[in-house]
């Protein structure tokens, strides 16, 4: 069941979804606050993960965890607050939210699980913020990962701190039984 902003409220205030920095929720009657009626949207940090050019190599998942290969692969770079960071088309690179999530598992409590999706404003220049991983499982602690590809015909520049996804969050039903996860606890782009 998808959450709707005033349970999204709820559950923040009563500690089972914990979002860092918290969000405004006073900000409601603002335009440009982070609350629609389903979901909440994520800024864009400031660091990003940028392929290394030029380096010749080809992903072999099987050779190990992604996140280090990830820093091997990719140079990190800070996002220019002033100037922002331009996305060319055909591009693509990694950052990751601002805010970091935590979805408690809890006793006798719900637990909260999300889908991490774009926003319709860079949907419709060419922006994709996440490739085919859009689930942000019950239990996980960090910062979202945002996989960035400009497939339109103009260079997009992304500043840190702007509204880039949002979040929908969804109630698991269930018990949940913990997995271990290479992501949990991540701050970077490529993960830990």
């Amino acid at each position: 069941m998808i959450l709707s902003n005033s349970e999204i409220f709820k559950a923040l205030k009563d500690g089972y979804i914990i979002i860092s920095p918290a969000p405004d929720i006073l900000s409601l009657d603002k335009l440009g606050n982070p609350f629609n009626t389903t979901s909440l949207d994520l800024r864009l940090g400031d660091t990003l993960s940028i392929p290394i050019k030029d380096q010749p190599f080809s992903y072999d998942l099987r050779k190990g965890g992604i996140a280090s290969f990830l820093k091997k692969m990719h140079e990190r770079h800070p996002i220019n607050k002033e100037g922002g960071f331009t996305l060319e088309p055909g591009k693509f690179v990694l950052s990751n939210t601002m805010e970091k999530i935590h979805f408690p598992i809890t006793e006798g409590g719900p637990c909260y699980c999300a889908r991490v999706e774009g926003r319709s404003s860079y949907a419709r220049i060419g922006l994709l913020v996440h490739f085919t991983a859009p689930t942000i499982h019950a239990g996980f602690n960090g910062t979202i990962t945002l996989e960035l590809m400009n497939f339109g015909n103009n260079a997009i520049v992304l500043y840190p701190g702007d509204y880039i996804c949002q979040l929908i969050f969804e109630k698991v039903c269930g018990e949940i039984i913990l997995t271990p996860s290479q992501f949990q606890g991540q701050t970077t782009p490529e993960g830990k």
